[in-house]
C-alpha cells in the first residue's frame, strides 16, 4: 500500500511536469478551495483530475479522521475527570451518611432511656425518687431549638413589658 501512495504522488509529480498545472504538496491541495482547485486542474485529462481529486479526498478524509480521534481523546479525558469528582462526592456521600447514622443510632439511645425513664415514672406513680431509675439527667435530656424558635426568643427577650 506504501508503494502504491508513493507511486501516486510520483505520477501526480510526473503529470505536473509534463503540464503546465504546478505540482501541489498535500498542504496546499488540501488548503484550496474547490474554485482554486478546479483552476488548477484545467487541462488536464480527466484520469489526472480523478486522481487529484482522490487524493484530494483521502487528504481530507486523514485530518478528519485525526480530529475525531483528538475530539474522541479529550472527551474520554473530560468524562474521566467527571467520573473522579464524582467517585469523590460519592465518597465524601458515604462518610457523612455514616456519621448521621451514628448520630441517628445515638439519639435511639437516648430516646430508649428517656422511655424507660417515663414509664418509670408513671408506675411508681407520686414517689418520683423512689421509683425513678438512676440516670444521668443532663446527658439524657437535651432540648433542641430551632432557629425560629431561637429567633422568636430573643425577640421576646428584647421587648418591653
Amino acid at each position: 500500500m506504501t508503494t502504491e501512495r508513493n507511486s501516486k504522488a510520483l505520477k501526480v509529480t510526473w503529470y505536473s511536469q509534463i503540464t503546465s498545472v504546478p505540482f501541489l504538496s498535500d498542504s496546499e491541495l488540501m488548503s484550496l478551495s474547490v474554485r482554486d482547485l478546479n483552476m488548477h486542474l484545467r487541462g488536464l485529462s480527466r484520469d489526472e483530475i480523478q486522481k487529484l481529486k482522490q487524493r484530494r479526498r483521502t487528504l481530507k478524509n486523514r485530518g478528519y479522521a485525526a480530529s475525531c480521534r483528538v475530539k474522541r481523546v479529550s472527551q474520554r479525558e473530560a468524562l474521566e475527570q467527571q467520573k473522579q469528582e464524582l467517585q469523590r462526592e460519592v465518597d465524601r456521600l458515604g462518610a457523612e451518611n455514616a456519621g448521621m447514622r451514628k448520630e441517628l443510632e445515638g439519639l435511639g439511645a437516648r430516646l430508649a432511656a428517656l422511655q424507660r425513664f417515663a414509664r418509670g415514672l408513671e408506675a411508681g406513680g407520686g414517689n418520683l425518687l423512689a421509683t425513678a431509675p438512676r440516670l444521668n439527667t443532663a446527658s439524657v435530656i437535651t432540648i433542641v431549638k430551632s432557629p425560629n424558635q431561637q429567633q422568636q426568643q430573643t425577640h421576646r427577650e428584647h421587648e418591653p413589658s
